[in-house]
């Protein structure tokens, strides 16, 4: 995964549940299919949010993780 660069990045630090995934389907729409958006927050909810709407929208979630409180996510958009 480290070597998957992503398309496009969306910075939502600071903000809370339910914006980083409102603001992560607005700009999955402004890809194309098969594009990769790396999305990085800080609220803690953003695990469990991001697992359900990838499950809810079909897109593919390639990377959840956590570093020192931010949580970065590599999703692939369906095709």
């Amino acid at each position: 995964m480290e070597d998957l660069q992503p398309d496009r990045t969306l910075d939502c630090t600071g903000l809370f549940c339910p914006m980083p995934v409102v603001k992560t389907n607005k700009e999955m729409k402004r890809l194309t299919g098969g594009q990769v958006l790396k999305m990085i927050a800080t609220d803690p909810g953003s695990i469990p949010d991001m697992e359900a709407w990838s499950k809810q929208t079909g897109h593919e979630l390639l990377l959840s993780q956590e570093d020192n409180g931010t949580y970065i996510f590599l999703v692939r958009k369906r095709e």
